[in-house]
């Protein structure tokens, strides 16, 4: 191509790509992944039957779990996951062993609430287990990728 030639304007444009993104804009992106397939989840087996009522940490009888409480509850939830991914790709020497050991750590912590979840149904427990375990896998996974796409090979 010679000087004369004009470039398309396509070409001059950067590409956005998952590995580049900012760690936080990846982190809601990865957040809203987690958050749909968890509920995804959960309406299936409110499909195939699982009561989904669950007793809260201070309530004696269960109450109903509206759809989409799962979804906001993985949204809120992961927030801290976001700052502690931001955090540690700016300050930690192995920022991906530090996000996963940490979320790894806290996902397994939060798998108390409904383990110990008081007039409750077994179903219904493992059932809100199994959406920590889905939403920790998807949004680790994604934001541990991106970490390790930001860290330099040694």
């Amino acid at each position: 191509m010679d000087e004369a030639t004009p470039r398309s304007p396509v070409a001059a444009r950067p590409t956005w790509s998952p590995a580049t993104a900012p760690v936080w804009l990846v982190g809601v992106l990865a957040t809203l992944a987690g958050a749909g397939a968890a509920e995804a989840f959960t309406l299936a087996a409110r499909g195939f039957g699982v009561p989904m009522e669950a007793a809260g940490v201070w309530e004696e009888q269960a109450q109903a779990i509206p759809v989409g409480a799962i979804a906001r509850s993985v949204v809120l939830w992961s927030i801290g996951g976001i700052v502690l991914a931001v955090v540690v790709a700016r300050r930690a020497r192995r920022p991906v062993r530090a996000f996963v050991t940490g979320t790894v750590a806290f996902t397994v912590l939060s798998l108390a609430a409904p383990a110990f979840a008081r007039d409750t149904a077994v179903s219904t427990q493992l059932v809100l287990a199994g959406t920590h375990v889905i939403a920790g896998a998807v949004i680790i996974s994604i934001l541990a990728a991106r970490l390790a796409a930001s860290t330099p090979r040694r």
